[in-house]
């Protein structure tokens, strides 16, 4: 494949000419053309429909753009006092935790603003009685990780400089007990900005201190093929070759899969067992019928291994990311209620060292 220009996006749904050789497609909804250019459709996809609810009874919600030169926003959440759930901060007046959250995608598609991603924030934030921060970030293969990486970091300087400027959300967000999560590379997000904490000087401090990490369902990803990817079917629509599609969309040109970006026990990876960065607890979901399932397994085995506070939660019987894919089921209801709980025990916890 040849190697692909930085910038070199054209949007919309049109096919692409009849000379022009498509090297990779994925459903249709993103192809790269064999000069380079990559063609992104103007449509939503399919697992979006515009059923999915696009407000909350107890909810508010406003947009944002936190990265004007590079067009990057985010999405703001915040349950109303009356009616917020979780550990009841809204309800008695307090200010809640803040998730930080990053959609899934395989790096090369997702926003904060699909309705699958927007549907479930909604609900997080009501579920969990916590301020959510849904904030985008730049995609491949227009812009190879560790850019993706780099967003993170730099949302979570946004919010350190800017906390208190917005008034709407320093009314309700208690920045002294942030979490970041992120679906899928989203989660894979959350992991490399853990191993960046302490060059982001985030990890305690004001105004913003990160009290713990969710990975729901991360995006590894490995040259040695696990038990659980090579079980997958091929008739599937999250299989093996999508997902090796979107490794080498997303990885720096000429890279494995055995890449730090994708890899976190990949031989150039860091070594997080010597790394002071985990010091906060880290909250890893697998699904059991995820091709991804036995990464996550491993990722979770491995950091308790080296004495680091990590959770494991499996959801035996459902996909790869079954919370967006159907936001309001039962399954969601009880995953949203797993990550309360986390939330609110580490923030009791961080409240009683500070005693």
């Amino acid at each position: 494949m040849p190697s692909i220009p930085t910038v070199s996006a054209a949007t919309g749904g049109a096919p692409p000419p009849a000379s022009a050789a498509v090297v990779e497609d994925i459903y249709g909804f993103l192809r790269v053309l064999a000069d380079g250019t990559v063609l992104r459709s103007a449509s939503g996809p399919a697992f979006c429909p515009a059923t999915f609810p696009d407000s909350h009874p107890s909810v508010q919600w406003k947009e944002a753009v936190y990265d004007k030169a590079k067009s990057l926003r985010v999405r703001m959440y915040k349950p109303s006092s009356s009616t917020a759930a979780g550990g009841g901060d809204a309800a008695a007046g307090k200010k809640m935790p803040v998730l930080v959250h990053f959609h899934g995608g395989g790096f090369c598609l997702g926003s904060c603003a699909w309705a699958n991603v927007h549907a479930f924030c909604l609900r997080l934030a009501a579920g969990a009685g916590a301020v959510v921060l849904s904030a985008g970030y730049r995609l491949a293969p227009e812009h190879r990780l560790p850019a993706a990486f780099d967003d993170g970091a730099g949302f979570l300087r946004w919010l350190r400089d800017h906390a208190a400027a917005d008034a709407w959300l320093a009314d309700a967000a208690d920045f002294g007990r942030v979490f970041v999560t992120g679906d899928s590379a989203g989660g894979t997000i959350a992991h490399h900005l853990a191993v960046r904490a302490g060059e982001l000087d985030l990890d305690v401090g004001e105004p913003v201190t990160v009290r713990g990490y969710v990975l729901l369902m991360p995006f590894f990803g490995g040259e040695r093929r696990t038990r659980s990817e090579a079980e997958c079917p091929a008739e599937v629509v999250l299989n093996l070759d999508l997902f090796d599609r979107f490794w080498r969309l997303s990885l720096p040109a000429g890279a494995t899969r055995d890449h730090p970006a994708a890899n976190p026990f990949g031989p150039e990876s860091p070594d997080l067992a010597e790394a002071g960065e985990f010091r906060r607890p880290v909250l890893v979901v697998a699904g059991g019928l995820d091709m991804m399932r036995d990464r996550a397994v491993e990722y979770a085995e491995r950091l308790a291994a080296m004495g680091k506070p990590v959770e494991l939660a499996e959801f035996a019987g459902e996909p790869h990311g079954f919370y967006t894919l159907d936001p309001g089921s039962e399954a969601t209801g009880e995953l949203i209620g797993l990550v309360s709980r986390f939330v609110h025990r580490c923030a009791a916890a961080a409240a009683s060292e500070a005693d």
